[in-house]
């Protein structure tokens, strides 16, 4: 019943903020999307950037370091960070402001069906013009600006971070259960049954926050069909019920069977999950690079430190996409809004795009552009590196996260579903029907 409740409202707030955003649409007085360098004096006043990060994380201490430096010379300027770190209040506030046309100068989003809906009102500038006429495009990653693209090739968001996702694992509990590295998706459930026998908790997950688990659900049509999937999925021109749904169905149903992840794993939160994986109690962790600090790091139990390494997604028989090609992802980005675009929004923009990736990289972290060489911090161990350096080698093709993807009624019964299909409650058939009709239902042309 509580399913059932909770679904219904997200998708009336979801249908009100489309049919809201229509009406709006005509009333929208927006710039050209690709005037992306206004005629006019730079007058500073404050602006506001909606925003859903971690207040004391890499993105917005840079940002206002670079926010403050700025002001000293523009007296009068003021950056007003709107944060709302809770991603689903966080789209709630972001979709209700764009409905009543309120959104402030910049704002955060993923490339959803909603934001693309913005984009084709021409509410969102034009970020690869934007890059050009600054001499900033050829300092990105192929693939961090190619995450924020939308399905028709358009550039609407700049990114601020970048990330690979890995598979890190414990040799030394592998050795013990006499299990070796699975090779390909298919070989999960076998290295799971063997580390439960040996007493070992094959995969420490956090399904407190549902999208880790929704990670392993693009994992197989990824591999067997390639990201356009997902695209397809989205847009009614595929179905769970194809074969690239049931198969990863399938392997999801297959991992539940073979115990793959820990006891009690839908309650276990973001830290004991981790805590499981460093204390040396699980074998397996798939988790990113924004976790660099915690697992290459002298200060793991030597027990731990001294056998961990990682693996990247694993492929499949006859699979369409790379070995280097893999979740990749530059994070949520960052919109500039047209209807406030002005010749100060771009000169901040300017200053603040030059500034930044030196002083998000000074943080440890990768950045998205290849301009600025990753600080490794002081205790780090070799694997940190190593890491660092794999972001130089990645493929063309992402494997997108699926919450980024999806409308949100669809998303959050998809997370619900996959947790009762892990847990064996429901049957993959059970699971492709349920989402098959949950897709058609939720749709908003």
């Amino acid at each position: 019943m509580f399913r059932t409740s909770r679904k219904t409202a997200i998708v009336a707030t979801v249908a009100a903020a489309a049919l809201a955003l229509t009406a709006c649409a005509g009333g929208a007085q927006s710039v050209d999307p690709s005037n992306v360098n206004p005629e006019g004096e730079i007058v500073p006043r404050e602006i506001s950037w909606l925003l859903s990060r971690p207040a004391d994380g890499g993105v917005i201490t840079a940002m206002q370091q670079i926010a403050e430096e700025y002001a000293a010379e523009h007296p009068g300027f003021a950056l007003n960070l709107i944060t709302t770190p809770d991603r689903p209040s966080y789209i709630q506030k972001y979709e209700t402001l764009a409905a009543a046309n309120q959104l402030p100068e910049l704002f955060d989003t993923d490339a959803t069906p909603f934001a693309q809906k913005l984009a084709g009102q021409g509410r969102m500038l034009d970020i690869d013009a934007l890059l050009e006429d600054l001499g900033l495009a050829d300092d990105y990653r192929e693939t961090a600006l190619n995450y924020q693209r939308f399905d028709d090739g358009t550039l609407r968001m700049v990114p601020f971070e970048f990330q690979l996702e890995f598979f890190w694992y414990n040799q030394a509990l592998l050795d013990q259960a006499g299990v070796q590295l699975p090779a390909t998706l298919d070989d999960f459930p076998k290295v799971c049954e063997g580390l439960r026998a040996a007493g070992i908790t094959p995969i420490a997950l956090n399904g407190q926050d549902q999208w880790p688990l929704e990670r392993y659900m693009a994992y197989y049509p990824f591999r067997m069909v390639g990201p356009e999937y997902i695209q397809d999925l989205k847009n009614g021109d595929a179905n769970f019920s194809d074969p690239a749904g049931r198969a990863a169905a399938e392997w999801l149903s297959s991992l539940g069977q073979a115990g793959c992840f820990q006891e009690g794993f839908s309650s276990t939160g973001y830290a004991d999950a981790q805590a499981l994986f460093t204390s040396g109690k699980a074998a397996i962790y798939n988790t990113g690079t924004w976790e660099l600090g915690n697992l290459a790091t002298e200060s793991l139990d030597s027990g731990v430190r001294d056998n961990v390494d990682y693996f990247t997604l694993p492929t499949i028989d006859g699979a369409v996409t790379a070995d280097n090609e893999y979740v990749t992802p530059s994070g949520i980005g960052m919109a500039v809004n047209t209807k406030t675009y002005d010749p100060l929004v771009r000169d901040f923009l300017a200053f603040a795009l030059e500034r930044y990736p030196t002083l998000y990289a000074a943080t440890g972290a990768i950045s998205p552009t290849v301009s600025a060489e990753t600080v490794i911090p002081g205790g780090a161990t070799p694997l940190y590196e190593q890491a660092v350096s794999q972001a130089d080698d990645t493929g063309g093709a992402i494997a997108m996260p699926w919450d980024t993807q999806l409308d949100p009624a669809t998303n959050t019964r998809l997370q619900q579903e996959l947790t009762l299909l892990v847990q064996g409650d429901i049957t993959p058939d059970q699971f492709v029907e349920t989402m098959d009709a949950a897709i058609s239902e939720n749709r908003v042309e």
